[in-house]
């Protein structure tokens, strides 16, 4: 025992007290800068791939549903999928803002934001999303998305991402601007595979106000990540 308390001594006095806290193999955290680019959705098998958009009813659950059908969904099997195509900016970009254009409608109220994705049809009217400084629903400033990756884990934020359609903005972030996470709304998850950039994203975010009050966005984009060079 006294020899064993002399080592600890020695280490104790030599070697930094921040390695000797860290477990081994313990992951550290980074910020991950760049475009998260997007995997278009499809259904040409079974089971839907790629990325989507769901949307549950007020007292469904986001595991469960009860999901609400999009006519216009091109998932035959089950229209509460609403497939999602990579836009011109190619993704989903961390650190800075992808905002709504001017203008932000077309004359039937569809939505023109086109960068990170492209706008999909959605019962009838076209809707999209954009990354704003200030959200367009509720007015107040807020962060550009950040992401986080520790090991193979993806954390963060996406409150800045705002919803279009029908000349309407419903937020889609995740937590709310403010920082609540009202309703069925979820913390932002993923899956990140250094090696090839592969990742998964997902999250929740309830909608507040407007035609779909109390309906909840259930939101899952993969593809690779591109690093800012």
């Amino acid at each position: 025992m006294i020899r064993r308390a002399l080592v600890l001594a020695v280490l104790a006095a030599t070697v930094p007290a921040a390695f000797l806290a860290a477990p081994a193999g313990a992951a550290s955290t980074r910020t991950l800068h760049g475009t998260f680019k997007i995997t278009a959705g499809s259904c040409a098998t079974s089971s839907v791939t790629g990325s989507w958009f769901r949307m549950v009813y007020p007292g469904g659950s986001v595991a469960n549903g009860k999901f609400f059908d999009n006519p216009d969904s091109e998932c035959t099997t089950d229209k509460s999928y609403t497939l999602i195509v990579p836009g011109t900016q190619g993704g989903l970009v961390t650190g800075t803002y992808q905002p709504v254009p001017s203008p932000a409608f077309n004359s039937q109220g569809g939505a023109l934001a086109n960068g990170i994705i492209q706008p999909q049809s959605f019962t009838g009217i076209d809707f999209s999303i954009s990354t704003n400084k200030v959200d367009p629903q509720s007015d107040q400033k807020v962060p550009a998305p950040s992401i986080k990756q520790s090991g193979g884990n993806l954390t963060g934020q996406v409150t800045a991402i705002s919803a279009a359609w029908n000349k309407l903005y419903f937020n889609q972030g995740s937590p709310k601007p403010g920082g609540s996470t009202p309703g069925l709304t979820e913390k932002l998850s993923g899956t990140y595979y250094a090696k090839t950039g592969a990742y998964t994203l997902t999250w929740a975010s309830a909608i507040v106000g407007g035609p779909f009050n109390g309906f909840t966005g259930v939101w899952h984009l993969e593809g690779t990540f591109a690093r800012k060079r």
